[in-house]
Parts: C-alpha cells; sequence; structure tokens
C-alpha cells in the first residue's frame, strides 16, 4: 500500500489509536508475525483455533510498527502503539473498501469453481504487456485474501487483477461489493465446495452473484458453450462478453506439446499465432476468458497472445517438470473432479510414446457427492491412464471404479509416501505423470520423494 499515517488509518478502520507516534506512515500489513517487516502493521486476527492477540507481543518485537487489536494485548512494550477496534475482521475489510475507493486502476475480478488462479495468473501476464498491474498472489481469494490483497496495491497500479472464491453461501456478493469490479469473470461451474452449497444450481446462484454485483457500465465475460452461461447473463446489468467455442474470442487449430499449447487466436477477422506454456485444453479455455478481458481493457490481439506466452502460473498448477527422464505434472495444488478429470486429459495430451501415470489422493469438500466424484475421476483415469496410484483411504471408490472399468494398472497406497515408492518402482523415462489432490493431502510430497 502507498504510505499512509496510523492516524488515517485507525480513522478509516472505525479504530482508536492508543500511543505511539500518528504521523508514523505503513506501507505494508501482515496477519502474520512470521513474515513482518520492520514497519509493518501487524492485524491480530483470531480464528477457530488461533488468537492473534497472542502474538502481539513477538510482532513488536520484530519490529512491527503498530498492531490493530480488539483488546489491549500482554506483555507488549511501553510506548507500542495500537489500533483498537471493535472487531478486526470487520476492521479490515472497512479499510480495505475505504482504500479501494482511492485506486485508479481498473480491476479486473475472477470466480468460478475451477480455474480462477491461472485466469487470474494469465490475466494479469495480459495487461502487464501495456500497464502497471497489481494481482492476487497465490489464491488469497477469501474474506481476509482479498482485502489484504487490495491494501497491498499501490495508487500508482493501473490494472488489479483479483481472484475471488468462496466455499459457503454469501460470500461471493461480499467479496465482490468489496473489489468493485469493472471486468468480472467467471470461469465455470463444477462441483467444488458442493458440500456445503448442495447442488451445481446453488453453485451457480453463488458464482453468479459476481454478475449482479457488477453495474451497467462494468463487463461480465462467461465462457460461451458452459451450461449455466445463460442464466448467469441473464443475473447481470453489464455488457456480457463470451469466449471460446462460438464467442466472441476463441481459439482454432490447437497443438498440444510437452510445454504447453499452440493456438491460433481469433476475435473477428484478426488471428494470431499464440501459445500458453502450460499443457491441457482446459488451460486454453482459461486464456480465452483472461484475453477477453484483456480485450476490454483496451489491449490489441497481438499484446494478448504476447502476455499468454510470457505469463507464469502459481505453483503446483500443471507445472511441467522433468524427473530423471520421467515428464511430472504437478498439480498438486488442490483439486475437484473436475479438475482431476481436466488435469487427465492434459497428462493424455502429451506427446510421447511412454505410458502415463496418476497420482490421484483425496478431494476435499464434496459431502454427500463424494461417492460419485470418486467414481468418476476412476472412470476417467480408466479410459485415459496406464497406470492409476490412488492415495489414502478416500480414494477407495475411485480404485474400484477404475478397476471395474478395466484396461489400467491400479495401485492402491496408503500414504503419499508409499506412493513415491511405487511410483519409483515402475515408473521409467519417457514415462508421464500427472500428480494432484486436494491441497489437505499433501500430495506435493510424492513428488519431492519421488525426485
Amino acid at each position: 500500500m502507498d504510505p499512509t499515517t496510523l492516524h488515517d488509518l485507525a480513522a478509516a478502520c472505525g479504530g482508536k489509536l492508543l500511543g505511539g507516534d500518528g504521523s508514523a506512515a505503513v506501507t505494508a500489513i501482515s496477519k502474520d508475525t512470521r513474515t513482518i517487516r520492520p514497519g509493518d502493521l501487524y492485524w491480530a486476527l483470531r480464528g477457530e483455533n488461533f488468537d492473534g492477540h497472542d502474538f502481539v507481543a513477538s510482532a513488536a518485537a520484530a519490529g512491527a510498527a503498530a498492531a490493530v487489536v480488539e483488546r489491549e494485548p500482554d506483555g507488549v512494550p511501553e510506548g507500542f502503539a495500537l489500533v483498537r477496534v471493535r472487531a478486526a475482521q470487520a476492521a479490515l475489510h472497512q479499510l480495505a473498501l475505504w482504500y479501494r475507493a482511492r485506486l485508479r486502476a481498473r480491476v479486473v475480478c475472477i470466480t468460478g469453481s475451477n480455474g480462477k488462479t491461472s485466469t487470474k495468473d494469465f490475466a494479469a501476464a495480459i495487461a502487464g504487456t501495456r500497464f502497471s498491474v497489481s494481482k492476487t498472489e497465490g489464491n488469497l481469494n477469501n474474506h481476509i485474501g482479498l482485502p489484504l490483497t487490495i491494501l497491498s496495491a499501490s495508487m500508482s497500479d493501473e490494472v488489479a487483477v483479483w481472484e475471488i472464491g468462496m466455499n459457503h453461501p454469501g460470500e461471493i456478493a461480499e467479496l465482490a461489493r468489496l473489489a468493485q469490479p469493472d471486468i468480472g469473470v467467471i470461469t465455470n461451474i463444477g462441483v467444488a465446495h458442493i458440500e456445503f452449497l448442495g447442488s451445481r444450481e446453488a453453485i451457480a446462484r453463488e458464482k453468479g452473484m459476481l454478475g449482479e454485483v457488477l453495474p451497467a457500465e462494468a463487463v461480465l465475460v462467461l465462457p460461451s458453450d458452459e451450461e449455466f452461461t445463460p442464466s448467469l447473463a441473464a443475473r447481470t446489468r453489464a455488457r456480457v462478453v463470451l469466449a471460446g467455442g462460438a464467442g466472441e474470442v476463441r481459439a482454432e487449430g490447437a497443438r498440444p506439446s510437452a510445454r504447453g499449447v499452440d493456438f491460433e487466436l481469433v476475435r473477428g477477422n484478426d488471428r494470431v499465432a499464440a501459445h500458453v506454456p502450460v499443457p491441457g485444453a482446459h488451460m486454453v479455455h482459461n486464456a480465452l476468458l483472461a484475453v477477453a478481458a484483456g480485450l476490454e481493457l483496451g489491449l490489441s490481439l497481438r499484446e494478448c497472445a504476447s502476455g499468454l506466452a510470457s505469463a507464469k502460473l502459481s505453483a503446483r498448477r500443471l507445472a511441467c517438470l522433468d524427473v530423471r527422464g520421467v515428464t511430472v505434472l504437478d498439480d498438486s495444488y488442490n483439486a475437484n473432479p473436475d479438475s482431476m478429470e481436466a488435469a487427465l486429459h492434459a497428462l493424455r495430451g502429451l506427446p510421447g510414446g511412454g505410458r502415463r501415470f496418476a497420482v490421484l489422493g483425496r478431494m476435499g469438500e464434496l459431502g454427500f457427492y463424494a461417492g460419485e466424484g470418486y467414481r468418476r475421476v476412476g472412470r476417467a483415469a480408466a479410459g485415459t491412464m496406464d497406470v492409476v496410484i490412488a492415495v489414502g483411504p478416500e480414494t477407495a471408490d475411485l480404485a474400484a471404479e477404475a478397476e471395474a472399468a478395466g484396461g489400467v494398472d491400479v495401485r492402491r497406497a496408503g500414504d503419499t509416501g508409499d506412493a513415491a515408492r511405487l511410483l519409483r518402482e515402475l515408473a521409467r523415462p519417457g514415462d508421464a505423470v500427472v500428480i494432484k489432490g486436494s491441497r489437505a493431502a499433501r500430495m506435493e510430497r510424492v513428488l519431492e520423494e519421488f525426485a
């Protein structure tokens, strides 16, 4: 954030400054004492299993300029500045809303069941060909991550590309009102978080709140060939732009390679050669949504193609690695049935004649849909893979369904260590492997031990 005095911060978040120098300015906010740098503002948030007030003294020792608190904590050095608020999380939102109103940047806001982070990375890379850009780091897209992302932007930024996510009803509207986007993007409607929403229809209602919040002068970018696109388009006052399929921007002649996908980027009579540096047809889908947003920002088709080619995706999103001659797609950051199937098809589409391995772990937040979700992935794996390594007891239905479908060698691993040992035993140079599972499964450990 641009330098802001403690006096102004306290006023903006509805707090009272206790001690310290109100004219002292801060340029960064942290909720984690492990990342505090001298001069930062520490925000003492509370969660189910922690209370940030327990670490205020540590923040002071690390050089924090002040701390935002709900109560005066113990062990704080005399004279250390405190900003006392009624509720820390609500105050964080209030400050972010105040700061957002002062930003000059045009805001692109992205949500959807799958592909939010890669679409965000593509859109930021495209915008960066001409503009100064602020973007969400990683997937800090929730009720804490988004306000911190807003507060990390600068008044000099010309474009901001922010991701918003949810796992319960009511969250998208709140975050969209905080972000105040000029361009909204909904990547798709899948089954991620169906445990808490109950159905894809309910997920569409929640994701569609982004479109409802957009003003008439804004733009909503939607995939042209998704089932819920007509209903999502009907719910917004904004101008709707469709991407992919028969949309206003589309891809033709896709040619997959080991390092991505080459294709022609087409808009009307204008066409340019394009490349996304990550494999998978679903990544081309995400790239087209980002291109549509870039065109609305005033960029040319050629500038959009240049941005795509230079894009660097966030960690563990289909990163392509060579491990002792074995091609490994590290897609271990997160998973749901839709993204699992997309990753399997991405691996199947890679050039080369070696065997295809899928190392698949648990998928979270599926609830009643878990059985069918795992069976779906099992069927998809049987149709695309040579070897499936199902990791953990939660994947029993996946393994059983793949075995029942036949034509694939199914192995069961008790944990990531067992999976890595099986992979070392079975995989040979020239083979290709995809590793995927939900965050809680820590599937990156398979790659760490295999490598």
